[in-house]
């Protein structure tokens, strides 16, 4: 007979043991066992309400998490100039440390402008901040701009303003070179376009053989070994660098050349003073001209008297330049034009003003108007 095998329920061996255990387990089944059972930890809920905060309270504060120690709305520094690369800054005169501070982030010298402000008035150095042209050659330090600042522009280069004539030019160009060249010697290559018509067509044909209007103004470096006549050089690539952006095509369909632009250009750069009304000062300048009238511009009875102050004599006297006693344009350029009057000329603003008055205001602007009966009522408010 095969032995039965044995079925074990526990670690009791016998029956007896067997019937205590299972009597055992329904007694204990009725017994509230909750205050001996092993407690849960708490720190796991903890945690995520915590996380939890963190996250949605990040969202809040513009993006700035435990997670992202950077985001895109966090400030960046602006790069500043590497080795090798330099930058000329033209500081206006009557800057404060704020003005100043936009003009060298926006030309890479410093990376923070509000550090650049909070450190000049650290130093002290709000008023001793100077005005000029500078050139600054990366890396620079925030300590050593100032400084620059402080100490002044080096004669390392010359501007030649918009609005300037040749002699005015001349002179200028003179003083940046003392001793090296003259007036006398500028002004002998100016007064001879022609040698220069070759390399610089567009100057083929100037009045009176004159550069005057082309001498594009700028701030120019010195050069060491510079003569008149690279100088003029000088000045003839920048204009011929300016223009090449410039679209004639209005200007043609009106049957104007380029040279007349750019005696355009001269009469707009000595009538306007705000950038915004150049464009229709040009418009009155093409009307009147297409209505056949006088231009009547003061700028060119001043340039032909040599002044500033033009007198009635000055009007009566007739000459090429007088604009009262002659039709149309002037023959040449009265100064040397920048790039807002150069643009100006090219595509006037859209308008049937045929006068302008300046206005009492004291900023150079002007009141425009379309009738002769308007322009006596704007210039009896002026």
């Amino acid at each position: 007979m095969t032995p039965r095998k044995q079925v074990t329920y526990s670690n009791r061996p016998n029956h007896a043991a067997r019937a205590a255990h299972r009597a055992g387990e329904r007694q204990f089944k009725t017994y509230d066992t909750s205050h001996i059972r092993p407690k849960k930890s708490k720190a796991p809920i903890v945690f995520a309400i915590i996380l939890a905060v963190i996250v949605i309270g990040g969202l809040g504060w513009g993006g700035y998490t435990l997670f992202t120690s950077c985001s895109a709305n966090a400030p960046t520094a602006v790069e500043t100039l590497a080795e090798g690369e330099s930058v000329t800054v033209i500081i206006p005169e009557g800057s404060g440390a704020k003005a100043i501070s936009e003009l060298l982030l926006d030309n890479r010298v410093i990376g923070d402008s509000t550090e650049f402000v909070n450190r000049v008035t650290e130093t002290g150095q709000e008023s001793a901040l100077k005005p000029g042209t500078y050139t600054f050659a990366g890396p620079v330090t925030l300590d050593g701009v100032i400084d620059t600042l402080v100490a002044g522009p080096s004669a390392e280069s010359f501007t030649v303003p918009e609005g300037f004539t040749v002699s005015q030019t001349a002179e200028r160009v003179a003083e940046a070179y003392p001793g090296t060249i003259t007036a006398e010697e500028f002004l002998a290559c100016v007064n001879d376009a022609s040698a220069y018509a070759v390399d610089y067509p567009f100057v083929d044909g100037a009045y009176n053989n004159s550069l005057e209007g082309f001498l594009f103004p700028k701030t120019y470096p010195l050069v060491d070994g510079a003569t008149a006549d690279s100088v003029v050089r000088q000045m003839l690539d920048q204009y011929k660098a300016e223009i090449a952006g410039i679209d004639f095509s209005y200007a043609e369909q009106h049957n104007l050349s380029q040279y007349q632009v750019l005696v355009i250009a001269s009469l707009i750069e000595r009538e306007a003073s705000l950038d915004d009304e150049r464009p229709l000062v040009s418009s009155v300048i093409y009307n009147r001209l297409a209505a056949d009238m006088l231009l009547q511009i003061d700028a060119t009875i001043a340039y032909a008297a040599g002044t500033t102050e033009i007198t009635q004599e000055d009007l009566d006297t007739d000459g090429p330049f007088n604009t009262y006693l002659n039709r149309g344009l002037p023959p040449g350029p009265i100064c040397s034009p920048g790039l807002a009057s150069l643009t100006a000329a090219a595509a006037p603003a859209d308008t049937t003003y045929l006068y302008y008055v300046v206005t009492g205001s004291g900023d150079g602007s002007h009141n425009f108007s379309e009738t002769y009966e308007e322009h006596q009522n704007n210039v009896a408010q002026s």
